[in-house]
């Protein structure tokens, strides 16, 4: 009788010690998935900036518009300009992709083992 209650007393610690380990892998598990989807946020919320771009880059070719509407001489001039409020915006725009992509690829978490 002795023997088997030093059996249960042995297994009741084991699987204690079980529960606990499974209990510290479950909070590891939630955080990493935490970290998971605070980088999916980031990464939609660095996307948004593309959005951003495609407006400002309407906005500099409508001003373009309306400015060789009221002033033809200064077309070339104004085209130059255009052109460069084009290559700036997308310069933004090109960015926000990269962002996107460092986020999601190069900040790794890193699981404890």
């Amino acid at each position: 009788m002795e023997v088997q209650a030093q059996v249960l007393q042995i297994i009741y610690k084991k699987s204690k010690k079980e529960q606990r380990r499974k209990n510290v892998t479950r909070k590891v598990f939630s955080r990493l998935e935490m970290l998971e989807g605070a980088k999916s946020i980031g990464a939609g919320a660095a996307t948004i900036a593309l959005a951003r771009a495609a407006i400002g880059i309407g906005n500099v070719l409508s001003s373009l518009i309306h400015s060789v509407a009221r002033n033809l001489s200064l077309s070339k001039q104004s085209f130059g300009y255009a052109i460069l409020g084009f290559a700036l915006t997308e310069a933004i725009a090109l960015f926000a992709p990269m962002m996107a992509f460092l986020i999601s690829f190069v900040f790794r978490s890193h699981k404890k083992s």
